[in-house]
């Protein structure tokens, strides 16, 4: 059977904020899935969604919810599980369906009272920012997904993503604090590094118009340097060079403008030496989450 011929899937979302919004437009687009409804705590947040994504029901309440062959959870990990638990008291009326979230810090199990009515359950995280719907689901196509959870609910996970461009890898559920972690590091503390970095040029009398290009131009740099030569070998500045002494007066001098900033450039400083000395900034390979 190809994709054409397959039947259509019902999809409902849950939750619907930057991600549920890139990837039911997606999904819906490309014929994955028919996005039937949309359920956010307000109506205007609910059908502000339905028009992104072209298509579905805005609704405001569980009750509303139609069954479906698919729910795609994309609520805050904090509401993860009460979502789940609202929703397996109406399993009566859905006796199986598939659950999906994706969250990149929580496993399969936070949806553990849906499993326990008969729905088989997953975790599926696309790695990217969902900083803007619109330009995520344009550059959506080849995304790492990684995926975990119940073997029917990350095959139905995988088809979908692999629908629309996505790179589905395993993540070990015990591993999934680390993984998350890991985006972190490599993404989201990006814009706060840039920030603190442009802050300190203007407080040093750096003109504001010429910080964005100091800014873009240095980005560029290291990027393009850890791209082609790995983190290690990209690594520069005093802390490369072992210089404690500079290292020491600029995480002095940071620390009398902003304490955090500086507790955080003595911590970045110490890992670099760390990474400039061995090649690694971990200091045991063994670390469980």
């Amino acid at each position: 059977m190809t994709i054409k011929d397959a039947p259509i899937r019902r999809l409902n979302v849950v939750g619907c904020g930057r991600v549920g919004k890139t990837l039911a437009r997606l999904w819906s687009q490309s014929g994955a899935f028919m996005v039937q409804d949309v359920l956010n705590p307000s109506a205007s947040s609910a059908a502000n969604a339905v028009e992104f994504i072209g298509a579905g029901r805005a609704v405001t309440d569980m009750a509303d919810l139609r069954p479906a062959d698919t729910y795609l959870i994309a609520a805050p990990d904090a509401l993860l599980q009460p979502i789940a638990t609202q929703l397996a008291e109406r399993c009566a009326a859905v006796p199986h369906a598939i659950a999906l979230h994706c969250s990149g810090a929580l496993g399969a199990d936070v949806l553990a009272p849906l499993r326990a009515c008969g729905w088989s359950v997953a975790s599926a995280h696309p790695v990217m920012s969902f900083a803007d719907p619109a330009s995520a689901a344009k550059q959506f196509q080849g995304t790492p997904c990684g995926v975990e959870g119940d073997a029917e609910a990350v095959a139905e996970a995988t088809r979908a993503l692999l629908q629309v461009g996505g790179e589905c890898f395993g993540v070990e559920p015990a591993h999934k604090r680390l993984y998350h972690a890991a985006a972190v590091y490599s993404s989201n503390f990006l814009p706060v590094l840039q920030a603190v970095a442009i802050e300190l040029w203007e407080h040093s009398g750096v003109p504001p118009e010429l910080t964005r290009h100091l800014m873009e131009r240095l980005m560029r740099n290291a990027v393009d340097n850890i791209s082609a030569f790995g983190p290690a070998a990209a690594l520069t500045g005093p802390a490369a060079r072992g210089d404690s002494a500079v290292v020491a007066a600029q995480t002095q001098a940071i620390q009398a403008w902003d304490p955090l900033a500086g507790e955080a450039y003595g911590a970045l400083s110490a890992l670099a030496m760390r990474l400039a000395k061995t090649g690694k900034v971990g200091a045991r390979e063994d670390t469980q989450c």
